[in-house]
Order: C-alpha cells, then sequence, then structure tokens
C-alpha cells in the first residue's frame, strides 16, 4: 500500500519482493493513481481504497477475500501532511491538517490492519509500516510530521501485543534517515535538510530507497521471525554523528538568526 512512482518505498519495496519470488498484490488510493501504476506493473492486481474511507478498507478485505487471496504481509507505505499553506511553527499547527494527518498516516494501519486480519497467515504474516529515524529531532520544516509518526510507532508496539492474543502475525517499522522520494519533496526546505543529513552519515552518502526496501523485505521474510513490535532504524549511523568534525569546524556567519 502507498505506491506513488517508482522512486517510491513501496514501489522499491515490491521489487525486492518480486525478485524473491513473491506475488506482489498493490492498492492504491484512487483510479488515476491505479491507472498511473498499472503502465509499469504489468499484470499485478491493482486494488483501490483509499484509507480515510472505512468503506473502501472494507471493500479491500471483501475484494481480496472474494478473489480468493491470502496474505503472507503487509506494506503500509502511506503517509500525507497537508503543506498546503505553507510553513507554519508548531505551535500553530492547524487542528484539521494534524487530524488528517494522524488518521492517513497512522490510524490508517490499524484500520488496515483490523480489517484485513483475517487474510494474513496467522502463523507467519508479517506487518511492516514505514516510518522515520528519529521523532526527537526537532526539525522546523518537518513539522507535525514527527508527532504522527511517533503515534505510528507507539501503533506498531500495540498491534503487535494487541493481535498475539489470536495469532504470531508480527508488526514491525522501517525507520529510514532523509530519502530522496516524490513524497519528500513535498517538505518545505528539505533539500537543504537532505544535504546536511547526507554529510552527517559516517559514510558521506545518503540512505538510499533500495536499502529501505531492503529492510522491508526483511522484515516480511521469515528469516526476520524473531522481531517484533520493532523499529529498524535505516540512517547510515547518522545518529551517532551529530559532532562529526566536518560539520562542527564548518564556518557560519555569527548571525544568531
Amino acid at each position: 500500500m502507498g505506491v506513488a512512482n517508482r522512486k517510491s518505498v513501496a514501489w522499491q519495496t515490491a521489487q525486492v519482493l518480486t525478485e524473491a519470488g513473491a506475488e506482489v498484490v498493490y492498492a492504491v488510493r484512487s483510479e488515476a493513481r491505479r491507472d498511473q501504476l498499472a503502465r509499469f506493473t504489468g499484470d499485478a492486481p491493482i486494488y483501490i481504497c483509499d484509507v480515510e474511507k472505512q468503506a473502501e478498507i472494507d471493500a479491500l478485505r471483501d475484494s481480496l477475500s472474494a478473489d480468493g487471496r491470502t496474505l503472507q504481509g503487509i506494506v503500509h507505505s502511506i503517509a500525507f501532511a497537508d503543506y498546503s499553506a505553507g510553513w507554519k511553527p508548531f505551535h500553530e499547527t492547524p487542528r484539521s491538517a494534524f487530524l488528517q494527518a494522524v488518521d492517513i498516516s497512522c490510524f490508517s494501519l490499524i484500520a488496515v490492519s483490523n480489517a484485513l486480519r483475517d487474510l494474513v497467515d496467522k502463523e507467519h504474516g508479517s506487518v511492516v509500516t514505514i516510518s522515520i529515524s528519529t521523532t526527537r529531532m526537532a526539525a522546523e520544516n518537518y513539522g507535525y510530521m514527527a508527532p504522527v509518526k511517533a503515534a505510528l510507532d507507539s501503533t506498531v508496539c500495540f498491534l503487535a501485543k494487541s493481535f498475539s492474543g489470536f495469532s504470531k502475525i508480527r508488526f514491525n517499522a522501517v525507520c529510514p534517515g532523509l530519502l530522496k522520494t516524490s513524497a519528500s519533496a513535498g517538505i518545505p526546505g528539505y533539500v537543504d535538510s537532505y544535504l546536511f543529513a547526507e554529510q552527517a552519515t559516517l559514510r558521506k552518502e545518503a540512505v538510499q530507497t533500495q536499502e529501505v526496501a531492503n529492510t522491508a523485505a526483511f522484515l516480511l521474510s521469515p528469516r526476520s521471525s524473531g522481531i517484533n513490535a520493532q523499529g529498524l532504524v535505516i540512517d547510515a549511523g547518522m545518529s551517532t554523528n551529530y559532532f562529526d568534525k566536518a560539520i562542527v569546524t564548518r564556518p557560519f556567519d555569527g548571525s544568531k538568526n
């Protein structure tokens, strides 16, 4: 769930899974997105599901069931924030924008998991969502999406616990550092943050979407059977390197602004 284009995490993950022999089924939010995706998915099934609408989530379940499909796993790569009003300081976050972001980016994982629970392999099933490397770094331009992702991280734990009452289905998150995707391009000032993050990694190279996809595929596979209710950080060591000498000694203009 969540393929936007060939740069997206969901698409890259689908390619890794296909190469590993999986049969990938897609779910997108609109007919227009389905038509766009169909141009490069071949004969792969594509369902429509706008996660803001419970009726469409239920319809996805019914369609999958009617088609005789069982699921080994679910990739939830869905996030949305309305930045159309431009950048605002966090304390001026519009209520409607925040609640919509929580609904689409976080609650949708609960709603989809609940609706599809009887279709997922109860012994070996795995649900993977895409979070971020840290929700404790208060980047002004990312704004209210960090608290939303923090809610998503907590949701992963609670779903894992809740589902353990009737299954062995696992829930985990992949938590990447800054990526070069079309979704990130809509964040104000993202390019500057991305370039800074790249220099803060230990290898001085940004995290690649392919690396995130590889981790998601691993969490879906039986090779990760002992991992549950976790968030795997994929940041190329950035979180250990904020005091990198090259960054600390970088010239600055002395301004307090």
